[in-house]
C-alpha cells in the first residue's frame, strides 16, 4: 500500500508527456497523493497554500524576468551602453570595480540588489562593453565574451563574499548550524566578523582581475571579427 503513495509521480509524468497545463498537473498530483495518504481535503489545500506562500519569491523573480525582457526589447542594453560611452575617463575595469563595491556593500547589508538576469545582462555588461568600445573602438567577439565572463564573476564575488558579512544571512546561519552539529560552538556575530576580511580580500582580487581585463582588451586595440 505504500507504493500507491507514489501515484503523484505517475500523474506528473503522464501530464508532462501529454503536454497538459503544468500547474494543473502538479496540483492534481499533490491532491491525489494527499488523498491516498489518508489526508483530508482541507489539510491538503492548507499544505498547498503554505508551500505557495513559502515560494512566493519565485513568482516575484518570474515577474522581474518578464519586465527585464520587455525593457531589453525596447533598447535597455543599447541605452546603457550609450550612457556609459558619453562619460569621460570611464573604462571597463572601472565599471566592473564600481559594481563590485556596490554589490558587496549591498549584500553586506542584506539589500536585494544585483543578479545576473536583473543587472549583469541588461545593464552592467553593456556598460562595461560600451566603456571598452569608447576607449578601444569595436571589440572582437573574444574580448566581448571575456568582458561578459568577468562581469558575471563580479556578481558572484560580491554576492558570495558580501552576504556572509550580514549577521542574519542564510549563509552565516548555515555555517553556525553546521559547526554546532560538529560540536563547535560559534555565534553568528563571530562568523560575520570573520567574513569581513574575506570580503575585503575578494574585493581586492576583483579589482586586480578587472585591471588585468582592462590591459587585455587594450593590448591590441579594437579589432573586430
Amino acid at each position: 500500500m505504500v507504493t500507491i503513495k507514489l501515484i503523484g509521480i505517475i500523474i506528473i509524468i503522464i501530464g508532462f508527456l501529454l503536454k497538459l497545463d503544468t500547474i494543473a498537473v502538479v496540483i492534481v498530483a499533490g491532491i491525489t497523493t494527499g488523498l491516498v495518504s489518508g489526508l483530508d481535503f482541507f489539510t491538503i489545500l492548507s499544505t498547498l497554500g503554505e508551500a505557495f506562500v513559502k515560494t512566493r519569491y519565485m513568482t516575484l523573480f518570474l515577474l522581474t524576468l518578464s519586465v527585464v525582457g520587455i525593457l531589453e526589447r525596447n533598447g535597455l542594453k543599447e541605452r546603457a551602453s550609450k550612457c556609459i560611452g558619453d562619460m569621460k575617463s570611464i573604462t571597463t575595469g572601472k565599471v566592473l570595480t564600481m559594481y563590485m563595491i556596490i554589490r558587496t556593500l549591498a549584500a553586506a547589508f542584506s539589500v536585494r540588489l544585483g543578479g545576473h538576469v536583473q543587472f549583469i545582462r541588461p545593464l552592467i555588461y553593456p556598460m562595461a562593453q560600451g566603456a571598452g568600445e569608447k576607449k578601444n573602438g569595436a571589440l572582437s567577439d573574444d574580448k566581448n565574451e571575456t568582458i561578459k565572463g568577468v562581469a558575471c564573476a563580479v556578481e558572484n564575488y560580491g554576492n558570495f563574499y558580501g552576504q556572509n558579512v550580514f549577521v542574519a544571512s542564510a549563509g552565516v546561519l548555515l555555517v553556525v548550524g553546521t559547526l554546532q552539529e560538529l560540536g563547535i560552538i560559534v555565534t553568528p556575530y563571530s562568523v560575520s566578523k570573520a567574513a569581513i576580511p574575506v570580503a575585503i580580500i575578494g574585493l581586492i582580487f576583483s579589482v586586480i582581475q578587472n585591471h588585468m581585463l582592462e590591459k587585455k582588451i587594450s593590448k591590441i586595440g579594437g579589432e573586430s571579427k
